[in-house]
């Protein structure tokens, strides 16, 4: 999940102090001046009076990018191709444009550097750009909100047309002209002056000339008009606004429609003995008391936050999330000793925050622990740029099938589990749209494939294979290394035995597996140096058209 800045200014003054500051409401940013300690990227490209703004917590996503030819083009891109293997086939062989990384943001500016090449100009008019963008969204599949920037020409934000991904543009005066921002979160905004906010539609782009004001163009048909709903449960601030729904507003319905939902779980008894309702900080806090409302249960602050740690669940393995747990919240002991409390979070992820948090509630005394949920059971991927988890690790996915809620209240260690149902979180976001709102269209459907497998978009049969392989190409190494320096160590299992001695492979499924050892004479792994050998040839004995090697990637095949 990253959070996007685009700045135009009317006089001639750097952007990138501004952009700076609004860096720092962005949902996606880490504090600054830690960002190399917290795996926080969060980068500005500005030319004096336009410039682009990105912060994202994956090294791999760093950005804006940036293409020399033609024109210069900048991107800053919020979201995720699904189709990213045929783009890259089409780059590759048709295009003849190299690609430097894994990242699916580099495969969107190529295609649109690819596209705007077509004019065959040295100068582009707003048509052009429209032309090529049009052409852009017939090649890629996905959700999206990006920023770009054209060198001499302006700033271009543009959305996918199921409006997955949120972006916003606002406005303010400054001296004799205008100066315009867009961004993924109105609250960049509002806190920089901005006002007039119009959120970008789906399908839709905006063109912001030097020296002019924002024109609209519709690039492809809306799809549908579906916000990721986990924007609202989780990632957005509070005091944001998106597609004119209140993030604030949302998540005290959210808290309403839980605490009913717990009403009619629960057995009278149950909920007279519960002694105290407890949010787990920080996205809770404004749900709960709309629970202990509805429960006629009083509310306490039993958890202290650790300002300086930042979410545990994007971070690279467990034993790390289950550290970062502990580093984020400390339990106060007289809320909890000898007491049933209620706890209330946003979601359950894998389980490893909950169970961390739950036993630090019965560490400090609590007798009996019920854990509510403002989101439903997460049973499937997020294919539209956040990484939640694989499938496999989720603890609401149990080989396919939902996992049963008494299953997952064993797991974490609660005495009960409850989740919001589907419907009222749905319920929860339509009826929070703000009453003077200037957005353009309340949105009627939000997406919620993580809680059913029903996405927005149509999604190939064979991608959740390749995402699972991709993930697992991506962890192969760190899984390497902890086996080596098991062996070091000496703790390690036999499993960690075999894959130091031979070498490592992902699975069809994404698993993470030994290499046999013939396998480890063809040279078809990945060593202990770390390196990686594939000597994999095709039926002729070349080298396979598609190599992705650097080295090899220009070599003709005659």
């Amino acid at each position: 999940m990253c959070g996007i800045l685009a700045l135009i200014q009317a006089n001639d003054t750097s952007v990138a102090y501004e952009l700076h500051e609004a860096m720092y409401f962005l949902q996606g940013a880490r504090r600054l001046w830690l960002s190399a300690g917290t795996n926080s990227y969060n980068v500005i490209i500005g030319i004096t009076l336009t410039g682009l703004g990105h912060s994202t917590s994956a090294s791999a996503e760093a950005q804006p990018l940036y293409v020399n030819s033609p024109y210069g083009i900048c991107l800053a891109h919020n979201g995720n191709l699904i189709n990213a293997t045929e783009l890259k086939h089409f780059l590759d062989f048709e295009a003849h444009r190299h690609i430097n990384t894994q990242s699916d943001s580099e495969l969107m500016l190529n295609i649109f550097a690819n596209e705007l090449n077509e004019t065959g100009k040295a100068r582009v008019n707003d048509k052009d750009i429209v032309d090529a963008l049009q052409r852009m969204y017939k090649r890629c599949v996905g959700g999206w909100a990006c920023t770009a920037m054209l060198a001499g020409y302006g700033l271009i934000g543009f959305r996918d047309s199921y409006g997955i991904r949120p972006l916003i543009l606002g406005s303010r005066r400054s001296g004799t002209g205008m100066d315009y921002m867009l961004s993924s979160e109105s609250i960049a905004l509002k806190q920089l002056g901005f006002g007039n906010f119009a959120d970008i539609l789906p399908g839709q782009a905006v063109i912001i000339r030097k020296g002019a004001g924002p024109t609209f163009y519709q690039i492809q048909n809306q799809k549908r008009y579906a916000l990721d709903i986990f924007e609202l449960c989780y990632f957005a601030r509070p005091d944001s606004v998106m597609d004119g729904i209140s993030v604030a507003k949302s998540r005290e319905l959210m808290g309403t429609k839980l605490g009913h939902k717990i009403k009619s779980t629960l057995k009278p008894e149950e909920i007279s003995a519960i002694d105290v309702i407890i949010p787990v900080p920080e996205t809770s806090t404004i749900s709960a008391p709309f629970v202990a409302a509805v429960l006629k249960r009083k509310l306490v602050q039993g958890f202290v936050k650790n300002r300086y740690v930042f979410r545990t669940f994007i971070m690279p393995g467990q034993q790390a999330r289950i550290k970062g747990v502990k580093r984020k919240l400390s339990a106060m002991e007289e809320p909890f000793d000898g007491k049933n409390v209620l706890l209330i979070d946003d979601s359950i992820v894998r389980g490893t925050t909950s169970r961390e948090i739950v036993a630090m509630a019965r560490e400090a005394g609590a007798k009996r622990v019920y854990f509510a949920s403002c989101s439903p059971p997460i049973t499937h991927s997020h294919i539209y740029g956040i990484d939640l988890a694989s499938p496999s690790e989720l603890i609401a996915h149990d080989h396919g099938r939902s996992r049963d809620v008494d299953q997952i209240a064993k797991h974490i260690g609660a005495d009960r589990v409850i989740f919001q149902d589907l419907e009222d979180l749905k319920a929860a976001c339509s009826e929070a749209v703000v009453s003077k709102s200037n957005t353009q269209r309340e949105p009627r459907d939000f997406e919620v494939g993580v809680f059913c497998g029903k996405y927005a978009t149509p999604v190939d049969e064979g991608y959740f294979q390749h995402l699972e392989q991709v993930r697992g190409e991506t962890a192969k190494l760190k899984v390497l290394e902890k086996a080596r320096q098991a062996v070091a160590n000496g703790s390690a299992d036999q499993k960690q035995l075999e894959i130091a001695t031979n070498g490592v492979k992902v699975a069809e499924d994404g698993q993470i597996i030994p290499t046999s050892t013939d396998e480890t004479r063809s040279g078809a792994y990945t060593s202990m140096n770390g390196g990686e050998k594939r000597r994999k040839q095709s039926r002729d004995g070349r080298p396979p058209k598609d190599q992705t090697d650097i080295s090899l990637h220009n070599l003709a095949d005659d």
